[in-house]
């Protein structure tokens, strides 16, 4: 995963894109788990949850930023 700093740089559709990207994985790793195989990285599910919320954090602040930079 990239860095922090990298993560507050992307815009608003390479936000979502790694959105996404992490979304399928995230239902891969669900599916290994409900098949009963063991996942590849056992810790990567609460890595890829956290990942996610730090997008979906940095996407909402975004707007935030633009409008405090006009004042």
């Amino acid at each position: 995963m990239k860095k922090v700093e990298d993560l507050k740089k992307l815009s608003n559709e390479d936000m979502d894109k790694r959105y996404g990207e992490l979304r399928k994985a995230l239902m891969k790793a669900n599916t290994q788990i409900s098949t009963g195989t063991p996942p590849e990285n056992p810790g990567q599910v609460r890595m890829i949850k956290r990942n996610i919320a730090r997008l979906l954090t940095f996407k909402k602040e975004k707007p935030k930023e633009v409008k405090e930079q006009k004042k």
